[in-house]
């Protein structure tokens, strides 16, 4: 296997960190725009790892960059705007593709909080028949949330369930960033795209529709320390996902935000500063997003700073095989601390990045095969639980009594 990486920043130097004490793959090429910092990304981590230069917008600079180095995979580990060139770049050479977030969505025109209008990967699953056609691979939304949380759907419907009334993906934590008021531990970028979008809701007897942004406010108690925290609606590829593979009454996703967070993304909103489009400012074309994200910390460089943990899972309730009521929660917890020890990466982004480094090996042993436009949940979900759990970073399952 020859990966090519593309995207050196957080989440990709956690990738190669872990990719590093692995031996599945031949070659792992790390690319970025800039190429100091892919420089910096696979410095120290052996021969096997080349650091190169390449524009992510650029369809033909994937494809050109691919043959070079006789890729066979390539990782997508930028943020999702640049997901259809890397795609299609991919596709033109030859190579299998993953990502941890699929093609951006486009609100419905007139109705934006009531009806879809461009899903989250609709744009790839409309080339499926190629990929298919062609023998190739694209597996779409392997992070974490979506990725390991759709293995934890398709693990339930397989393994816990005989009929399931509801898949939730629930995401929440208790970190902290010491000396900053305000400093995301992940791409601000994409958190204002999918906080500020209209949420995503599948009912088995509506399919999918919309809600307002920041909906249905519930408290979940999460695991291991986390305690209770509000948990709202967002935008997530799994809602999009997991009904093409699971079968279930209803998929939600909530993300436990904070109040806080969410008065700061709603005032971006209100000033136009989560706007995409570029504005002229002394003469210069620049996005009011990517201003913001200029102004905020790197969350690649906040380890050092951030102390708990942060948790993704997927709670399930339904029938057990014995056709009883049944309430679970299957989870992932990462300590900051022990991400940071171990590895030198904050545990947003390593939790983010291990994921699609099992993928990946997965596909180097022939434990997941496949081929056309795919999630996560399309694939058996036990050998990938059990390679976590041989990655050191073991997944948990809590049940809920049921009267």
């Amino acid at each position: 296997m020859r990966v090519l990486l593309v995207g050196a920043g957080g989440v990709g130097s956690a990738a190669v960190a872990i990719a590093a004490r692995r031996s599945f793959f031949e070659t792992m090429v790390v690319a970025d725009h800039d190429p100091q910092r892919a420089a910096r990304a696979v410095a120290g981590h052996g021969d096997r790892f080349v650091a190169a230069q390449v524009d992510a917008s650029s369809a033909d600079a994937i494809t050109a960059l691919c043959r070079e180095h006789r890729i066979t995979h390539v990782l997508n580990a930028v943020d999702p705007r640049f997901v259809m060139p890397i795609f299609d770049g991919a596709f033109a050479a030859g190579a299998d593709y993953l990502d941890m977030a699929m093609s951006l969505s486009r609100p419905h025109p007139s109705q934006p909080h009531a009806e879809t209008g461009v899903k989250l990967g609709d744009e790839q699953f409309a080339r499926a028949d190629a990929w298919s056609a062609a023998g190739r691979l694209a597996l779409g939304g392997i992070g974490v949330e979506p990725g390991l949380s759709d293995v934890f759907a398709r693990y339930a419907a397989d393994e816990l369930f005989s009929e399931i009334d509801e898949v939730g993906v629930r995401d929440g934590a208790n970190l902290t960033v010491d000396g900053y008021d305000f400093a995301p531990s992940f791409s601000i970028w994409t958190t204002i795209e999918e906080c500020l979008n209209p949420p995503v809701i599948w009912e088995a007897d509506r399919g999918w529709y919309t809600t307002e942004p920041f909906s249905e406010p519930e408290v979940f108690d999460f695991p291991e320390g986390i305690g209770p925290v509000e948990c709202v609606n967002v935008e997530h590829e799994e809602v999009l996902l997991i009904p093409r593979w699971v079968k279930a009454r209803r998929v939600t996703f909530k993300y436990g935000l904070g109040e806080e967070f969410i008065d700061v993304l709603k005032t971006l909103h209100k000033l136009g500063l989560d706007g995409v489009s570029p504005v002229r400012i002394r003469g210069v074309d620049v996005s009011p997003r990517d201003v913001v994200a200029a102004c905020l910390p790197d969350p690649a460089t906040l380890g050092e700073r951030m102390r708990g943990k942060t948790c993704a899972g997927t709670w399930v309730r339904g029938l057990g095989p014995d056709g009883q009521p049944r309430e679970v929660y299957l989870y992932h917890v990462v300590d900051n601390e022990w991400s940071m020890s171990e590895y030198g990466h904050q545990a947003v982004v390593w939790q983010t990045a291990v994921n699609p480094v099992v993928a990946l090996e997965l596909l180097a042993t022939g434990a997941w095969t496949g081929v056309g436009v795919l999630g996560p949940e399309a694939l058996p979900p036990k050998p990938f639980l059990d390679l976590l759990t041989n990655y050191g970073s073991p997944w948990r399952l809590r049940e809920t009594p049921t009267p």
